[in-house]
């Protein structure tokens, strides 16, 4: 009989973590996984690169229907934890903008890490095993999972699946089906840190932009981020985009500032008393790419000097750049999100340990908790943490 006290679905960041941090408590763990490798996210993350975690973690970077779940987790276990570990294994990294926190070499660095340290405390990751159920046994003691690699036992159940993102590496919502079938509140989920797509109108005007890069502030609902943008042939991207996306609902308009950090206007009107035999197609082109300012003022006959245009007709130019109000079509789905927005209800959960109030044993951690990061570091280190704290108590 394969008896455990602990198993894991999902030999994910944070399964593998919370499968270590019981290990080296004696505990005897196996890890189930229909993967062919583990910890597969990992591998592909921060363009191979794998942005680990941040310098700047609070949980103002998080996303959830209870705001101050995160807290515990993330005091418990931070970014200097896990750079101890790196030590430990003399992996190199460096930091980007942002407080970002990157590999030096490869992503593998950190997945050889996490199965070297799985081999140190006997943690059997059983690999391509499909699960068929899950369910209690008769005395409500033990979880019996019956999987295509066979049937296995255990006191504790810890559910680290992931979320709908990704689905091209087998993302699912299993994690949720579990969570439904023990009686579990489902927060709704949608696809964060993706890209917007265009409208049919956007779409064939502003297809041809496709390539342009510039920095942006965007906004919705009074959350406001400041990144690049880019404009694809299917909408609009970067990283400004993606940090927006998690907090966007079907039909909201966002407010896009291009270029914020030049005030346009004051500058415009700053070039009419300075420049105003200069046409005002050259001047806006000297702050935006050329196709940029075709498009945008389409409707406007730009190609004379600026001295000819009034102060409205400057300040409603200005807005076409700085005041942009964009109304997405969708976005490009879970297929190519980054994370998943909402999951298992935080207020079913322990902020503590990660169990499930209503049944002892079943545990929940990382992505399939309605626990979702902002780009940059901030959802490893939610992996790492309520992985470890999990570990603490399966």
């Amino acid at each position: 009989m394969n008896s455990y006290d602990v198993l894991i679905i999902g030999a994910s960041a944070s399964g593998l973590m919370c499968a270590i941090e019981a290990g080296k408590r004696g505990r005897r763990v196996a890890v189930l996984d229909h993967a062919t490798k583990a910890a597969k996210k990992v591998r592909i993350s921060g363009g191979g690169k794998c942005n680990f975690s941040n310098y700047y973690i609070s949980a103002d970077n998080y996303l959830s229907q209870n705001p101050h779940f995160c807290k515990s987790a993330l005091s418990r276990y931070q970014y200097f934890d896990f750079l101890a570990l790196l030590a430990e294994y003399d992996i190199p990294w460096h930091e980007r903008d942002h407080g970002q926190l990157f590999c030096d070499r490869s992503a593998m660095d950190i997945v050889e890490l996490l199965l070297a340290e799985c081999h140190r405390y006997n943690i059997n990751i059983i690999l391509n095993s499909h699960i068929e159920t899950v369910q209690k046994d008769s005395e409500n003691t033990m979880f019996i999972v019956k999987s295509s690699s066979g049937s296995y036992y255990s006191e504790s159940l810890v559910i680290a699946s992931g979320g709908l993102s990704v689905a091209k590496m087998g993302a699912s919502d299993f994690g949720l089906k579990i969570a439904r079938q023990f009686g579990l509140n489902i927060i709704p989920t949608h696809p964060g840190l993706v890209p917007f797509s265009y409208n049919n109108k956007d779409l064939s005007q502003l297809k041809c932009l496709s390539g342009i890069a510039l920095k942006a502030s965007i906004s919705i609902n009074n959350k406001n981020f400041k990144e690049n943008l880019l404009f694809t042939h299917k909408g609009i991207s970067g990283p400004v985009v993606l940090q927006i996306s998690s907090y966007w609902q079907k039909g909201d308009a966002v407010s896009i500032c291009l270029l914020p950090n030049r005030a346009l206007f004051e500058w415009l009107k700053e070039q009419q008393q300075q420049q105003p035999d200069t046409q005002l197609k050259s001047l806006l082109s000297s702050c935006y790419p050329r196709r940029l300012v075709a498009v945008f003022c389409r409707k406007i006959t730009i190609n004379r000097p600026i001295k000819q245009f009034n102060i409205n007709e400057l300040e409603c130019v200005s807005k076409l750049f700085q005041s942009w109000v964009f109304r997405p079509a969708g976005t490009e789905g879970y297929r190519v999100a980054e994370v998943t927005v909402g999951g298992v209800d935080t207020n079913e959960l322990s902020s503590k340990t990660m169990q499930a109030r209503k049944t002892a044993g079943l545990y929940f951690i990382g992505e399939v908790v309605d626990v979702t990061g902002h780009l940059g570091g901030y959802n490893f280190q939610w992996a790492w943490a309520s992985g470890y704290c999990a570990g603490q108590y399966v």
